[in-house]
């Protein structure tokens, strides 16, 4: 298991579920005050922020490379129907429910939207903030969905997959800072 954060002595955050525990890559950060159980996979340099909870108790949750899971997001299966699945540089929001779905590369889910089972976030797309994707809806890749339920606003161009990305970037940088900061922390209590 990679470093998952610094304040390990005050709060487990990485727990097992009926014997299955978490896999963390090299290069991850997880929050000490995150919750990540059971069958979780996190790909290298994905980072899950404060109060943040991905639990892998009835399904499966996978999470690609250089993703981002913000503060009090909520990544959950369905019980025996529908995993997790989150690719590669994905944001996920601040509040955002991400349940029971597919979310490919390249997509930014916005703050305290909400996608449901069954669903397919098409690579490169953005779901607007506080926008509730209906259970089954199949999102093309490079569109904007906005709205209760969300609809198809427009065709996303690459000034806005561009923007995706700065997103994800954003994170990997605030990743390497705390990481470095946790070790720092770390190397002082040691002394």
């Amino acid at each position: 298991m990679g470093n998952v954060g610094f304040a390990r002595k005050e709060q487990v955050v990485i727990r097992s579920y009926q014997g299955c525990w978490p896999v963390v890559a090299e290069g991850c950060y997880v929050d000490a005050s995150a919750q990540v159980i059971g069958d979780v996979r996190l790909g290298e340099r994905s980072s899950v922020w404060m109060n943040a909870v991905l639990r892998g108790d009835v399904h499966a949750i996978r999470i690609g490379k250089g993703s981002n899971v913000q503060d009090c997001a909520v990544l959950h299966g369905q019980r025996n129907l529908y995993a997790v699945t989150v690719g590669d540089m994905v944001t996920i929001g601040h509040n955002a429910t991400v349940h029971g779905c597919t979310v490919e590369d390249a997509v930014l889910i916005g703050i305290g939207a909400r996608v449901l089972n069954n669903c397919r976030i098409g690579e490169g797309s953005i779901v607007a903030a506080g926008a509730v994707v209906p259970e089954g809806t199949v999102v093309p890749p490079r569109t904007l969905w906005a709205g209760v339920p969300a609809r198809m606003r427009r065709t996303l161009e690459d000034k806005d997959r561009e923007l995706i990305l700065q997103y994800a970037r954003n994170y990997l940088d605030y990743t390497a800072v705390y990481l470095a900061e946790g070790k720092a922390a770390q190397a002082e209590r040691e002394r």
